[in-house]
């Protein structure tokens, strides 16, 4: 087995599902306590709950992309990590 020297794990994955899965939560959630305070006269809230759901869409559209980009390569466990290069 080939020692890597590298600072990550090596077997980091990325939560991207679980991430989506909190973002859209975000989301539906602060439209809805938007639109309730909205509804009830209170138009700071309603401001800050729309720019939370505006952010957890953002975010959301993020996720999906890079979910669509699919799995990147990544290296075996037999494979080094990159030598620095000569100055």
């Amino acid at each position: 087995m080939a020692v890597r020297t590298g600072n990550e794990p090596v077997t980091a994955r990325s939560a991207l599902r679980l991430r989506f899965w909190l973002s859209l939560w975000g989301m539906v959630w602060s439209g809805a306590g938007a639109a309730a305070f909205s509804l009830a006269a209170r138009p700071g809230w309603a401001a800050a709950c729309a720019a939370v759901a505006v952010l957890a869409a953002v975010d959301l559209a993020v996720v999906l992309h890079h979910i669509r980009q699919g799995p990147h390569y990544q290296p075996g466990r037999d494979i080094p990590p990159y030598e620095p290069p000569d100055p």
